[in-house]
Order: structure tokens, then C-alpha cells, then sequence
């Protein structure tokens, strides 16, 4: 098994709305309670997951409008009033000023939008992101693994695909296949504990 890197998504809102931080989102929404209609692209989505970590740290509440199309017109609309969205999908949208962004959700900063803060630095603790890497059967050899995950270490370091990686907000990272199986492991603990929390269904 080999990591090749993770991918925060960004806390996004319509321009219209009168919350421009996030302490004033938080502010905003235990105000008003429900009334706010985030926007999400399927009940289960990992965009999704990340809004509903958000609201237990934050110990918020809003409504969700769950989209099978995309949902990027009627949050340009302001039909909905936010989302948390992969960065390539609004970084464009956000460059001129038709979305408004308050927040990452990795643990930092990126480079791609270093002026753009971490959800962690309003919310201790919190993170989300969508995560990449190489799997192969349980029955795969030691000496096979351990090839494969130097050669795609190996791919992922080199400055071409590196900074391609970064252009696209994935943040490359090299685990050893012991440490890589950790991270699914404690991913899937991570995740089954709030989708039984917050009684998620796909």
C-alpha cells in the first residue's frame, strides 16, 4: 500500500450572506438555528461527512439540501447559502468574487490559497479531507508492496507531478505501508463514529 497525498475541501458561502468569518458563521448560525441551507452533492459524500464534523465541533445546526446534479448554480444563485465544496471545483468562483471563502478544512493552510484559514484555527481539532493512494490484495507479497510504494513515492516526489498535485490542493504525503494501513484504519474509526452519530444514510 502507498499514500500519495490529501485533498481539503473549502467552507464556501454566497456573497450575500452576512457572515464573512467563520466565528461570525458560528455566531450566525447558533442564532438561527436551522436556517441556513447548505448545500451538499449527496447524502453520504465526503463534502458532506466534512459539514456534519463541523457541526458537532461547532455545535451548530443548519439544513441540508442534498443535490444529485451539481449544485454549484443554485449556491452561485443563492438559492442555497453554503458548501463545503472540493477547492478546484469553486477556486475560480472564488478568484472573482462570485463565492465567498471562509475556510479549509485540512489542519493548515495551503498553498494554492495561503490567505484562505484552516477551519482547525476556529475549531481545535477539526479536520476533513479526501485522501489518495494505492491499495493492492491482501494476498500482494512483502517484497511487491514495498516496490510498488517506493516506485509511487518515488512518482509523487518528483517536481513535475509534485507540483501538479499541489495546483490541484492535494497535499502529497509519503507513509510507509505499516503507517498507511494505520491511517485507514483510524479513518474508518474516525468516520463510522459520525456517520452512526449523526445516523447518516446513503
Amino acid at each position: 500500500m502507498a499514500s500519495i497525498g490529501r485533498g481539503p475541501f473549502i467552507l464556501v458561502i454566497n456573497p450575500s450572506f452576512p457572515a464573512k468569518t467563520v466565528p461570525e458563521f458560528i455566531a450566525y448560525a447558533k442564532a438561527n438555528p436551522g436556517k441556513i441551507n447548505a448545500a451538499s452533492a449527496g447524502s453520504g459524500t465526503t463534502p458532506h461527512l466534512a459539514g456534519e464534523l463541523f457541526k458537532i465541533r461547532a455545535s451548530i445546526d443548519w439544513a441540508w439540501v442534498q443535490y444529485r446534479a451539481s449544485l454549484m448554480p443554485d449556491l452561485l444563485a443563492g438559492h442555497v447559502q453554503a458548501s463545503f465544496t472540493p477547492i478546484p471545483t469553486s477556486l475560480e468562483y472564488i478568484k472573482t468574487g462570485k463565492l465567498h471563502a471562509l475556510a479549509v478544512t485540512g489542519t493548515t493552510r495551503i498553498e494554492v490559497i495561503p490567505n484562505i484559514p484552516a477551519l482547525n484555527e476556529f475549531v481545535q481539532g477539526y479536520e476533513a479531507s479526501s485522501w489518495y493512494g494505492v491499495v493492492a490484495p491482501a494476498s500482494t507479497s512483502s517484497e511487491i508492496i514495498e516496490k510498488l510504494r517506493k516506485d509511487i513515492d518515488a512518482a509523487v516526489a518528483d517536481p513535475n507531478i509534485n507540483a501538479r498535485l499541489i495546483g490541484l490542493s492535494v497535499q502529497p504525503i509519503s507513509l510507509t505501508s505499516a503507517e498507511f494501513g494505520k491511517f485507514i484504519a483510524d479513518e474508518i474509526e474516525k468516520w463510522g463514529k459520525l456517520i452512526r452519530a449523526a445516523n447518516i444514510k446513503p
